[in-house]
């Protein structure tokens, strides 16, 4: 910091201090500890005792900015001589192994990382063996400082959580453009941008020529005809964002390449609230002027042309009155009830019925306007088909689930007989019934197994929701109430007993045979699709995000398996170029995040496997990188994760196994530097970069907005 920034550091610490400290002008330990936010009271106490230099049991004011001062302006001795003091649990002057391995435990608490006995005594010998240079049974300050040289990141990085908390925030970096006037905004956006434009303008183009027609009957009755002709396209419009298949086979064509389909969803939820609007207006309007003839002739009462059928005022019978109040009321109960705060409340039901009105608002739209079947035909005949082939699938007898994994973290892995005709891409997505847990309700759910994986198919559900949550519930049950089973093919059954002779069973991971009558409606296409398409492709998935990519490294796999050639004399192996007609893919870099160390366990045997088929790559660099996050786990610039973070890496080079989850891939603590990341991407100059992201929508804002700045295309998982 400057002169003028430390001292602006330290009037803004005395002013924390003081709202902390209250009227006795001292901090005990608990409010040390709240103000650390440390989860574990180990290091607290221990940064306490070195904070409280005079031992009085309370940290005064002089003596917090003392030892903060020390830590963020102070040398790298200076650093390095506190970092001493905490691990040297008995104040001797040496760390013994025993207090090397009481801090390790504790460390690896404060991490949520579980570790055995045994593995946390390797951790401790890897590190002790390190750093005790003259093999005396203790390590010295100098020899600390030695091997702490060997990490030049750890240096860089010698701070703690304390002190960066009390230092006042960064100023956030404005830009002079709001970011949706930004070039990088519009380049990332231009198709949405674009289709809203012709959405908009096809609108005021159709408003404008109804309202020419009927200038003469007065001004609501234009207003009334203009959002009437409106409702028309939009109405019609609402089932078209929603003819999967239609968009699925769209997304083989250069049609993809202009039109935002991977946003068909939330099209589909805005022109819900444009109809919605437009409905309001039209009705408003046709009220305002039956009020008006009211007056005017005196005769009929208001009531009288809105609840009674008149010749001459529209629709079959005179009845656009009746009709078109009744869609009123069924367009604003499906709004309501297609609320978020409906669907995750664990009220789907009540969400799948009342969208099922569509039926009911179609056949009323039918009856209240003359033209609307004018619009409505083709689209409507699409969707009758789509429904019908759905159907079709229904009537056909159903499927089953063979086998089922009960995974750590409540996710529930489902093994289902793959149909004989059933074809899909990597990344694909199928809805799925389960009878035996919802009668009626049908919920996404992407294929997480390759297709080239024949004979079964694989779900990853986490549950998240009330369906899920039962999901998991029913396959705890020690009886499965099954119905009667289906006979199953001789090879299914042979390969089922195999895999079952195969399985290890992890940590809390439970497998169960059985035979449960399921249906499927699918596959439909994402985004995803146009991973093998993309020359430079970063997949990102966070917790149950990876999915989508599951399915797509395994078929990344099995195209390596395909192109494997070996010599007949040296038994040397090697990969033919990858990139044909359908992949063009140059270079894939693959980000897993998860919270936790049991998350990793969902498909560690998947990674596994893929590292394999990555170890004889070419030296021109690995076609495939992985890179794994552990949020839970404390970052590298974290005075409490130093030991931690070295000890990890010692035995990760000395085994060549990450010790978190048993991968030669080092899974990294805390969140990723996604500045950092992408930058390294952009300077490897594979080709043109598109980040493919699953997860949470407060992270994707965040990778979208990284992307604007390097220029990556963003794809987002929506369905």
């Amino acid at each position: 910091m400057s002169a003028a920034e430390d001292a602006e550091w330290l009037q803004w610490v005395t002013k924390q201090f003081g709202s902390i400290a209250g009227a006795d002008k001292e901090i005990n330990l608990e409010e040390f500890k709240s103000a650390l936010q440390v989860k574990e009271s180990f290091f607290a106490e221990r940064f306490f005792a070195l904070f409280d230099a005079d031992g009085s049991g309370t940290i005064s004011l002089e003596e917090l900015l003392k030892a903060l001062s020390l830590l963020v302006h102070g040398s790298e001795m200076d650093k390095l001589r506190f970092l001493f003091q905490v691990y040297d649990v008995d104040g001797s002057g040496s760390i013994d192994p025993d207090e090397l391995r009481v801090v390790l435990r504790w460390c690896l608490r404060e991490s949520a990382i579980a570790l055995p006995e045994e593995r946390l005594g390797d951790l401790t010998l890897a590190l002790f063996e390190a750093a005790d240079k003259d093999h005396s049974g203790s390590i010295t300050f100098e020899e600390l400082r030695e091997e702490l040289e060997g990490f030049p990141e750890v240096m860089e990085n010698l701070t703690i959580s304390a002190a960066s908390w009390l230092k006042p925030p960064p100023p956030a970096e404005k830009s002079c453009w709001p970011r949706c006037l930004t070039r990088a905004y519009w380049h990332n956006h231009r198709s949405k941008l674009a289709f809203l434009g012709g959405y908009v303008g096809l609108n005021l183009l159709l408003f404008t020529l109804a309202a020419l027609r009927h200038t003469g009957l007065g001004g609501w009755v234009v207003v009334a005809r203009g959002c009437g002709q409106c409702l028309n396209f939009n109405c019609t419009f609402l089932a078209v964002l929603m003819l999967r298949r239609c968009l699925t086979w769209l997304r083989a064509t250069p049609i993809a390449k202009v039109l935002p389909l991977d946003q068909h969803v939330v099209f589909h939820q805005l022109v819900g609230y444009v109809v919605l609007a437009l409905a309001a207006v039209h009705t408003g309007a046709h009220v305002a002027n039956f009020s008006r003839l009211a007056r005017r002739d005196g005769r009929h009462a208001l009531t009288e042309y809105l609840f009674s059928a008149r010749p001459g005022v529209g629709g079959l019978g005179g009845t656009a009155s009746q009709t078109g109040l009744a869609l009123q009321g069924l367009l604003a109960a499906m709004l309501a009830f297609s609320s978020p705060c409906v669907r995750r409340s664990g009220h789907f039901e009540v969400f799948y019925w009342t969208h099922l009105s569509y039926i009911s608002i179609w056949t009323l739209l039918i009856l209240h306007g003359p033209h609307f079947w004018k619009w409505f035909v083709v689209p409507g005949c699409l969707f009758a088909l789509e429904k019908g082939l759905g159907l079709a699938w229904w009537r056909a007898g159903g499927l089953r689930i063979v086998e089922v994994n009960l995974l750590p973290s409540k996710v529930t892995h489902l093994v289902i007989e793959r149909p004989q005709f059933f074809h899909y891409k990597p990344g694909d997505y199928i809805y799925l019934n389960i009878p035996a847990i919802a009668t009626y309700e049908w919920h996404p759910f992407t294929i997480s197994s390759a297709p080239e994986q024949q004979e079964t198919l694989w779900l990853h559900i986490r549950s998240l929701g009330q369906w899920t949550n039962k999901l998991y519930e029913y396959f705890q049950q020690p009886q499965l109430p099954s119905p009667e089973p289906k006979p199953l093919s001789r090879r299914l059954r042979e390969k089922r007993c195999r895999r079952w002779a195969q399985v290890s069973i992890g940590l809390g991971e439970t497998h169960r045979l059985c035979s449960i009558k399921c249906y499927i409606d699918g596959p439909y296409g994402t985004s995803t699709r146009r991973i093998f398409t993309s020359e430079h492709a970063v997949l990102i998935g966070a917790g149950i995000g990876i999915t989508p990519f599951a399915s797509i490294l395994q078929s990344i796999m099995y195209r390596y398996r395909q192109r494997k050639q070996s010599c007949p004399s040296c038994h040397y192996s090697w990969c033919e170029d990858l990139r044909d007609e359908e992949m063009t893919l140059r270079k894939v870099d693959f980000i897993w995040i998860n919270r936790d160390q049991k998350h990793f366990e969902w498909f560690v045997s998947l990674l596994t496997k893929l590292e394999m088929e990555q170890a004889e790559q070419e030296l021109g660099g690995r076609f495939l990188e992985m890179h794994l996050y552990m949020t839970s786990a404390l970052s590298k610039n974290d005075m409490k994760a130093i030991g931690l973070q070295m000890a990890l890496d010692l035995l990760a080079a000395k085994e060549q196994r990450d010790l978190i989850t048993g991968l030669r891939t080092r899974t990294q603590p805390g969140r990723p530097d996604w500045s950092r990341v992408f930058g390294k991407v952009a300077d490897e100059r594979r080709g043109k970069v598109q980040v493919f992201f699953c997860g949470s929508p407060a992270l994707a804002k965040v990778i979208r907005r990284h992307c604007e700045r390097f220029g990556f295309q963003f794809f987002k998982e929506n369905f």
